[in-house]
């Protein structure tokens, strides 16, 4: 019977100093990483196999002890494929919880304000972690698929971070991207100023993304939209150099000209009447706010300070007084 208690005792003080060990190994930090270290799991990957990848990486040094803990809590068979950017200065109980919780399990791609749709593609072909489906497409084929009633690509993709299982095709994010924008644009639509002169959601777009292209200050995009309007309504042609730019394409090499200026082009809005006829890049959701909330103004003209902020002007005499002094100054 002393025996028994014996056994029964050692067990009882085992068993108290495995849980305290591990309760220990739970609460200490995984070794120190990399603020931007991912670790990728592939599906179908058997928990020990995980457990050794991590101490490959030098996430964690004891691939049974992690093992072991997981196992106690039941979560070895909750871990979920995907990608993780692995925290610094986390427990290892923490990381089993980020393992499978399904948070962190996604990819990831950005889509930059005022990028165009060359720029758009190309992001996505570089992923590694998209199905690439669309790299032999034409644009028209890529729009039929999205559902775009346009014949232009550009400017009809939200510019956004998008998350997506590893694997998802390139046609879903881009329908995404198309369905995201037709939302918020429609949105816009509904709630924009009385009296302004666009017929479409779509002309508010292309105003848009020249306001994104002229400026990178969210307190000018109102006032901006505020001038290209009160041209619009007088007949005075926009003079923009950004669409000049866009209708040069890969002819431009940093430098707009004069005889750039006063080629005609059906970009060129030094040229031509109103609008150019499709969006020049992809507009945020400020810039489509300030395309339909434009500032109340009597401005006609601005002129960059130097400084990334612009001076705007009513008058023509006062504009070529500002450019004196703040660009022909400077060079």
């Amino acid at each position: 019977m002393k025996l028994i208690f014996l056994l029964i005792r050692l067990a009882l003080i085992s068993g108290i100093a495995v849980c305290a060990w591990l309760f220990y190994f739970a609460e200490s930090t995984i070794n120190p990483v990399d603020q931007n270290q991912t670790f990728e799991i592939d599906a179908g990957t058997n928990f020990r196999n995980i457990c050794q990848h991590l101490v490959q990486q030098k996430i964690i040094n004891h691939a049974y002890s992690f093992e072991l803990l997981a196992r106690l809590l039941q979560q070895d068979k909750q871990i979920k494929a995907g990608i993780y950017g692995i925290k610094p200065s986390i427990s290892h109980y923490e990381l089993i919880n980020q393992l499978t919780s399904g948070i962190d399990n996604q990819a990831s791609i950005t889509f930059i304000e005022g990028w165009n749709f060359s720029d758009l593609r190309q992001a996505l072909n570089k992923n590694e972690h998209i199905k690439h489906m669309t790299m032999a497409e034409s644009d028209k084929k890529i729009l039929e698929f999205v559902g775009a009633v346009e014949n232009h690509p550009e400017g009809l993709f939200y510019p956004d971070t998008y998350y997506f299982n590893p694997n998802t095709s390139d046609r879903e994010i881009l329908k995404r991207a198309y369905d995201t924008m037709q939302r918020k644009l429609l949105r816009e639509w509904q709630i924009r100023d009385q009296g302004l002169p666009y017929k479409t959601p779509y002309e508010a777009l292309i105003m848009a993304s020249i306001i994104e292209k002229e400026t990178g200050r969210s307190s000018e995009r109102a006032m901006i939209a505020g001038v290209f309007l009160n041209r619009l309504r007088i007949g005075m042609r926009l003079q923009t150099d950004p669409t000049v730019i866009y209708g040069l394409g890969q002819k431009f090499d940093g430098n707009i000209r004069k005889a750039d200026l006063l080629r005609d082009s059906l970009y060129n809005t030094y040229t031509r009447d109103g609008l150019p006829p499709t969006p020049i890049a992809m507009p945020g959701l400020a810039s489509i706010h300030a395309a339909l909330h434009p500032s109340n103004t009597d401005a006609l003209y601005f002129v960059g300070k130097g400084d990334g902020s612009h001076y705007f002007s009513r008058s023509l005499s006062e504009h070529n007084h500002a450019v004196t002094q703040y660009q022909l100054r400077q060079k």
